[in-house]
């Protein structure tokens, strides 16, 4: 368990802190409640665990033969939160029908262009991963633990939207809290692309 500790504190401090999927739960919970939240927060998981996956048994080694691919992909993880801060800027009220939340799958998706989940996953498969033991058990074990320590630090930040929709019944409020949001994400589309 102490071989866990540092891998675990990772997990933690990665998910818990804000970035483009957690500023993306806070304006769900927000605007949609945790029904709405939910499908984001599996979504979230679902895509990352995968990519943990996939970097921890040998995709890594892509990025290194081809930094194209990495340079690529930031600049279309960074273009995709350009849109979502859009998005986000633009919904309105739960109960208005006029915006949808974010899908389980856009939501999965999204990670493959998340410059964060992207980081995340690619220390966790060359800092973590145990060294002499099955890659493949190693590889689940490193991308569950992932799992198991960001689904309730995802589940914190929709709670804190919920926890705010009060505040956001006036119009004007929510207006006010979906383009500050819209902007953060932005902003870290912008520094994505340096």
């Amino acid at each position: 368990m102490t071989d866990l500790l540092p891998l675990m504190s990772y997990c933690f401090v990665m998910s818990a802190t804000p970035g483009p999927n957690n500023v993306m739960l806070a304006t769900t919970g927000a605007n949609f409640g945790y029904r709405g939240a939910l499908p984001v927060i599996l979504g979230i998981q679902a895509g990352i665990f995968v990519q943990t996956m996939l970097m921890c048994v040998g995709l890594g080694s892509v990025f290194v033969a081809y930094p194209m691919a990495q340079q690529v992909l930031r600049i279309a993880g960074a273009l995709y939160l350009m849109f979502l801060a859009w998005k986000l800027a633009g919904a309105s009220v739960a109960g208005s029908g006029a915006q949808k939340a974010v899908s389980f799958a856009q939501a999965a998706l999204f990670q493959a262009l998340n410059p964060k989940s992207w980081l995340k996953a690619i220390t966790m498969a060359s800092v973590f991963m145990p060294a002499h033991s099955n890659m493949l058990a190693s590889a689940l074990l490193v991308s569950v633990i992932g799992t198991v320590v960001g689904m309730p630090c995802n589940a914190m930040w929709a709670l804190f939207g919920i926890s705010i929709r009060s505040v956001l019944k006036a119009p004007r409020n929510q207006r006010i809290f979906n383009l500050v949001m819209g902007a953060i994400l932005l902003v870290l589309a912008v520094t994505f692309l340096r």
